[in-house]
């Protein structure tokens, strides 16, 4: 009986010392918070006070199992979530009222996150602009209807063209009115990728003018490093602070014979790899919703090509719905991550954590049991600022603890 006794105590001490492992004090813990169809956000579009409601609910939730990084969706297909000059409003975004002013949902998304001290990347779906009924519902401030010689329609979809290099001044001119208007910590693109290299995508002419005896995958995948690099220099002149990264494909290229079929690098013409080696990205996001061999030597490829830069893999929640996994499945990768010093983990997407599909979400407080910091971008600068000093601290009117400079009056 003794013995029985203390085996089982043994068990039970290996068993819970597998989540009970102190956190890392610096990690990623994001999740992609999409707006595109109100997947996340706004569910209710009958007033703003309503969709403010929604979003900071969903901060506080996040806020509560310390994540601290929001990915939010501010342009879907042709169409965004900010003030802005050049792409109309979204639909989902509930009205004023007369005499009221516009709501800016990533101005009070930004606010938000920050109130609750976690970041807040602006999320950009890059060259995806909709089917014919999505473009008309946008009216004469579709890029579809503004300059049709920017874009190409593929598969009964539009696609910005990035095979002209018009279209990267098109996007930089988006990039630039995000940077400039709004304290965001980041700029992260989706779809930053030719929607298949299987498929025909109509570029023959933009090939034979700009194709310079290089084949056409080449071509491609130069088109998008090409604005990939405009990017990440102009974001870098104007905020040097803010990060850019992006959401390729989970599998960079073909491992062997493992992963062949659908990869950034092969199908869609995204060497991501590429870009992190050059120093075009502060941060890969790697969108690497499988399982198993799927997934495990992928991981290692990412950090392989790093760069030193960060690597966040992707985790797909929502196939616990859509395919049925277990919440094992994505602790385990989560743990994976963890051993192979990957900076943390992004969650696709933010409903599928927060609504605690299959017990996710606590399982997750377990692993993220304190705060973590952020991974510092070292190859921007690593030299360390001075202690502060000079330092007071009160209570706020609203009972809010605050550290404050002190105040020299001559």
């Amino acid at each position: 009986m003794h013995k029985l006794f203390f085996l089982l105590i043994l068990f039970l001490a290996g068993t819970t010392g597998l989540c009970a492992s102190e956190p890392p004090a610096t990690e990623v813990r994001a999740v992609w918070l999409t707006t595109n169809y109100g997947l996340d956000w706004p569910r209710n579009r009958t007033s703003v006070e309503t969709q403010k409601k929604e979003l900071t609910g969903i901060l506080d939730s996040l806020k509560r199992y310390n994540f601290n990084t929001v990915i939010f969706q501010v342009r879907g297909r042709g169409e965004v979530l900010y003030r802005s000059r050049i792409e109309p409003m979204s639909t989902l975004i509930a009205s004023a009222g007369p005499g009221q002013p516009l709501f800016d949902p990533l101005a009070f998304a930004v606010e938000e996150c920050h109130k609750r001290g976690m970041e807040c990347h602006a999320w950009i779906v890059t060259y995806p602009l909709g089917n014919d009924r999505h473009v008309r519902s946008l009216g004469a401030r579709s890029i579809v209807k503004k300059n049709p010689s920017l874009v190409k329609q593929f598969q009964q979809e539009w696609y910005l063209d990035p095979g002209n290099p018009r279209t990267d001044d098109y996007l930089l001119s988006i990039v630039k009115e995000i940077i400039s208007g709004y304290e965001v910590d980041g700029i992260h693109f989706d779809y930053i990728r030719y929607p298949d290299n299987r498929g025909r995508f109509p570029d023959d002419g933009m090939y034979r003018q700009y194709g310079k005896g290089k084949t056409r995958d080449e071509w491609r995948r130069d088109n998008i490093t090409r604005f990939v690099t405009k990017v990440y220099d102009e974001v870098k002149a104007l905020k040097p602070w803010v990060q850019v990264s992006s959401a390729p494909l989970g599998r960079y290229r073909a491992l062997g014979g493992n992963g062949v079929g659908w990869t950034a690098l092969e199908t869609v013409s995204q060497d991501a790899g590429k870009w992190m080696m050059m120093g075009k990205h502060d941060a890969i996001y790697p969108m690497m919703y499988y399982k198993e061999g799927l997934f495990y030597p992928f991981v290692d490829d990412w950090l392989v090509h790093s760069n030193g830069r960060i690597v966040v893999p992707g985790l797909g929640a929502y196939q616990m719905i859509e395919l049925g996994w277990s919440h094992r499945d994505i602790l385990n990768q989560l743990e994976y991550t963890r051993t192979k010093g990957a900076h943390g983990k992004a969650y696709f997407r933010a409903e599928n954590v927060l609504s605690n599909t299959k017990g996710i979400l606590a399982e997750l407080g377990k692993y993220y049991r304190y705060p973590a910091k952020q991974p510092a971008m070292t190859w921007l600068s690593d030299s360390i600022p001075n202690s502060p000093h000079d330092l007071r601290a009160q209570w706020n009117e609203e009972g809010v603890f605050l550290i404050l400079p002190i105040l020299c009056t001559v």
